[in-house]
């Protein structure tokens, strides 16, 4: 007699009553996303509050990690010239004091004399403008006019640390004891990462393989090149509109010429904002001392050099190093001046770009190019990581992203260790038959190079 065979039962052949369960339904799904989506939150919090605790460790290698960026490629030139990593590295360190010391030199002799003029005429300026608000024709109120430059001025001087590193430390010893400590831990970071950079790049990177370790080595030279380009760009864009202003206020007549092109190069290195308060600074200052008219002329100056930087020197000198957009730009230089004042401002917008390269890298969901329902890809295609790599990076990509044999376990000793034999280890060196080893014993090296 045949026997009927039923097949095995299945998820979907069982009834729908046993398949039911507490997180079956939406709303369970929604439950489970929301658990999860609760505990990368707690996660996320949590490393922010410990990066807080330890804010002058975390500031001094996220600036070590700019510098580095910008001076690894005279490090490199250096070594393609033969010279040692070390001296290299103390040559790159030499050339960063003398650009500092100059730097600093420079604004110092700028304003040491004219910084009390300065600040009294900067100060004379805003009193006339806040005069001129509250007398106009529609006046407003002297004290919300007050109340408003005190909280700007606490929100930008401070930022909103709570317990980090500018609450209410930003005088007195706490403050200058944590500078010190910062500066000098970013000092033997950035030396450390000029002298060992690769190593620890290779270091890093052996821990991965195949695909995963080809996206990290490309993240680091795209982080890199994002970082460098910014300082690099950043120094000389800040450094031409600081002359050409400077020439426009000394063509104009204003009395403090000098310092207010120094304000306006350190005002560069804040992007959109550091221009802008740099140019009021001056039109308040001409304002007082030359007159309304002058104040108007600074004022045309300042934007014809916004325009020129806006539309040619950001694009030649920087090019595509950032990648994005104002707003995404504004709302970086927010975040960063609340969650860390003066230097979060100056490092939000390098790191937001570092950040969205590490997304382009990592992610493929994009859907580049145009299409038929949404349009033109807002995207260019000069903007995309992938296209910001060399021939020769790409072609190391690919072969890094080949490797996918497993590591050797640290703590194991070696597969061929040094024979302790003299002998042995001469005749393993040179590849002839040890001398105390019979002829025909297997143990006998083979002068076939296929079987060594």
């Amino acid at each position: 007699m045949s026997t009927v065979e039923h097949p095995p039962e299945t998820r979907a052949s069982r009834p729908r009553s046993e398949q039911a369960g507490p997180w079956s339904d939406g709303l369970g799904r929604a439950g489970a996303r929301a658990g999860q989506t609760l505990l990368i939150a707690a996660v996320a919090v949590g490393l922010i509050v410990i990066m807080l605790r330890v804010s002058v460790v975390v500031l001094a290698v996220l600036v070590a990690l700019i510098l580095a960026s910008a001076v690894s490629p005279l490090v490199r030139w250096l070594v393609g010239k033969g010279w040692s990593h070390l001296w290299a590295t103390l040559m790159s360190f030499l050339v960063i004091l003398l650009v500092a010391g100059s730097v600093i030199t420079g604004v110092v002799l700028a304003i040491r004399n004219e910084w009390q003029g300065l600040v009294e005429s900067a100060l004379e300026g805003w009193q006339q403008l806040q005069d001129l608000v509250t007398n106009g024709p529609i006046p407003i109120d002297a004290s919300v006019i007050d109340d408003a430059t005190q909280q700007a001025s606490d929100f930008l001087a401070s930022g909103d640390y709570a317990s980090g590193l500018a609450s209410g430390t930003l005088t007195g010893i706490s403050a200058a004891t944590n500078f010190l400590t910062g500066l000098i831990l970013m000092i033997v970071v950035l030396f450390f990462l000029l002298k060992d950079g690769p190593k620890i790049n290779s270091f890093m990177l052996r821990w991965f393989r195949g695909e995963t370790r080809a996206k990290l080595a490309e993240s680091v030279d795209r982080s890199s090149e994002v970082l460098g380009g910014y300082v690099r760009g950043t120094a000389t864009v800040a450094a031409v509109d600081a002359i050409l202003i400077g020439i426009g206020l000394f063509i104009v007549g204003v009395p403090l010429a000098l310092p207010l092109a120094v304000v306006t190069f350190i005002g560069g290195f804040i992007p959109i904002v550091g221009a802008t308060a740099a140019g009021i600074l001056a039109a308040l200052v001409a304002l007082v001392t030359t007159g309304p008219v002058e104040a108007l002329i600074v004022i045309a100056i300042v934007i014809g050099v916004n325009q020129i930087e806006g539309n040619l020197l950001q694009p030649v000198v920087m090019g595509r190093t950032l990648s994005l957009h104002a707003l995404i730009v504004l709302l970086a230089l927010t975040i960063g001046t609340i969650v860390g004042g003066i230097f979060g401002a100056i490092l939000a917008v390098p790191y937001t770009a570092v950040a969205w390269t590490l997304i382009q890298v990592w992610s493929h969901r994009y859907q580049s190019g145009d299409d038929p329902v949404l349009g033109k890809d807002p995207l260019s295609p000069q903007d995309r990581a992938s296209r910001k790599a060399s021939r020769s990076q790409r072609e190391k990509y690919r072969k890094i992203s080949q490797t996918e044999q497993d590591g050797e376990d640290l703590s194991a000793s070696e597969e061929n260790p040094e024979p302790e034999d003299p002998a042995q280890r001469q005749a393993v060196e040179t590849g002839l038959p040890d001398s105390s080893t019979p002829s025909g014993d297997p143990g006998t090296s083979s002068s076939d190079p296929a079987q060594r």
